[in-house]
């Protein structure tokens, strides 16, 4: 009796080239420029083959949101969890997001700030609201530690967060030459920045 082959994992392996190579274009044109064509022609399928797994564009471009988005926040919360000083690990965690948005500019550009269809802005808006909790548990540790001076967490976390994306959207730009050297500068400050909202003036905690 001839051995079954398991469909599931190569299934599995497929869907995974497909997102994997719509991610790389992503990450050279945006989503606007991606087609469901040059994602098939770069997997190495046939588009309706693409579609067999993804019904249209945007969800296909939203899986990529996703992906993206879970690797960011893994890096996120194993920086939150640390055994690092609060106020260390709060700006540790704005500079790496920072960094890392301008080691691949042209996709964290369309991670962010992009226009896009109705479905990745939704995944865009949980994977910011999701950010912005493990800045909030930041807040609120340090304020209870007398770090941080007594703030409200949701509008700090809120401010934070909104605060350094809004800020890297021009070095992004696709239309905007950033150094990596300039890269560098902006993720130090953005950090710098976002600490100095919750400490006092006199550089003490309230």
């Amino acid at each position: 009796m001839p051995e079954m082959v398991p469909r599931q994992p190569r299934k599995a392996g497929k869907r995974e080239a497909i997102l994997s190579a719509a991610r790389g274009i992503v990450s050279e044109v945006g989503f606007h420029e991606t087609s469901i064509a040059a994602v098939a022609s770069a997997s190495g399928v046939s588009t309706g083959s693409v579609y067999s797994y993804f019904s249209s564009k945007a969800e296909l471009m939203a899986e990529i949101v996703a992906a993206v988005s879970s690797r960011e926040l893994a890096v996120l919360r194993e920086i939150a969890a640390s055994d690092a000083p609060v106020a260390e690990r709060l700006t540790a965690a704005v500079e790496a997001f920072a960094r890392r948005a301008f080691a691949n500019r042209r996709l964290a550009w369309s991670m962010i700030a992009e226009p896009a269809d109705p479905a990745v802005d939704a995944t865009r808006l949980d994977y910011r609201r999701e950010i912005a909790g493990i800045f909030r548990a930041l807040v609120v540790e340090g304020g209870r530690q007398g770090v941080f001076r007594n703030v409200d967490s949701d509008a700090a976390a809120a401010m934070i967060v909104g605060g350094f994306m809004e800020a890297l959207i021009g070095p992004l730009s696709p239309e905007r030459a950033t150094t990596s050297e300039r890269g560098r500068e902006i993720a130090a400050a953005l950090a710098d920045l976002s600490l100095a909202a919750l400490i006092s003036r006199e550089g003490q905690a309230a």
